[in-house]
């Protein structure tokens, strides 16, 4: 198999079914549902389409890895860990309401797998975030999903350029110098954040690190 290529190894998603498993489970609070798995099935599905190089179930399993780091920062860990299953389950690199249909199927799907309205409803919440990825102040749910969304952006440089190339792919429809102004002026919108992570964790172990891979990126794009 191609290693660009978005459809899980059985390994990774024996094992992403058995994090979900495990997460919805706890989202239940004790009560009884369906099968998890089906859920897990169309969910995997959904992350392994054709048209996602970076949004595939790579990341999927990468952001759930990271929210485990964070999941002291969050005030329901099990609500972010869902939120990461539905952030980006519907992704059309051409469309621009992607999370917003993300948190309707999360409002759809999670109260028929026996999830309590008020989690369903904090998991929507927390989808529609990554709009913007600017949780509130003392939103501890969101700053752990932000961050474990933005914490590619910390990676070693040949990860770094590996996950530049991949979201290149995905938007291969948009010619290079649309694609290069537009790039650049989602780097410039990061770097001008105050702050890129928000949990104590993000600060301190990603800030940096993000900030320079970020810059070199768009130095890169520039000549």
């Amino acid at each position: 198999m191609d290693d660009m290529d978005p459809a899980p190894r059985s390994g990774e998603a024996d094992t992403l079914r058995d994090r979900w498993h495990e997460c919805l489970v706890a989202a239940r609070g004790g009560d009884e549902g369906p099968d998890p798995l089906p859920y897990a099935d169309n969910l995997l599905e959904r992350w392994a389409e054709p048209q996602r190089r970076y949004h595939t179930t790579a990341h999927l399993a990468a952001v759930l890895g990271h929210i485990d780091t964070l999941a002291g920062h969050a005030a329901d860990a099990d609500a972010v860990r869902l939120a990461a299953w539905f952030h980006d389950a519907v992704y059309r690199p051409d469309r621009s309401e992607n999370e917003e249909r993300s948190a309707v199927l999360a409002e759809r799907a999670l109260p028929e797998a026996g999830v309590p309205a008020a989690t369903t409803a904090e998991v929507a919440r927390l989808v529609r975030l990554t709009v913007t990825h600017d949780p509130a102040s003392g939103d501890t749910n969101g700053e752990a999903l932000c961050d474990a969304d933005l914490a590619i952006l910390a990676a070693p440089p040949k990860e770094y350029a590996e996950y530049a190339a991949r979201v290149r792919e995905e938007y291969g429809f948009v010619p290079a110098e649309a694609f290069r102004e537009g790039r650049a002026a989602v780097l410039r919108q990061l770097l001008d954040l105050p702050r890129l992570f928000r949990t104590p964790h993000g600060a301190t172990e990603w800030e940096a690190r993000a900030r320079h891979n970020l810059a070199t990126e768009l130095e890169l794009l520039r000549h």
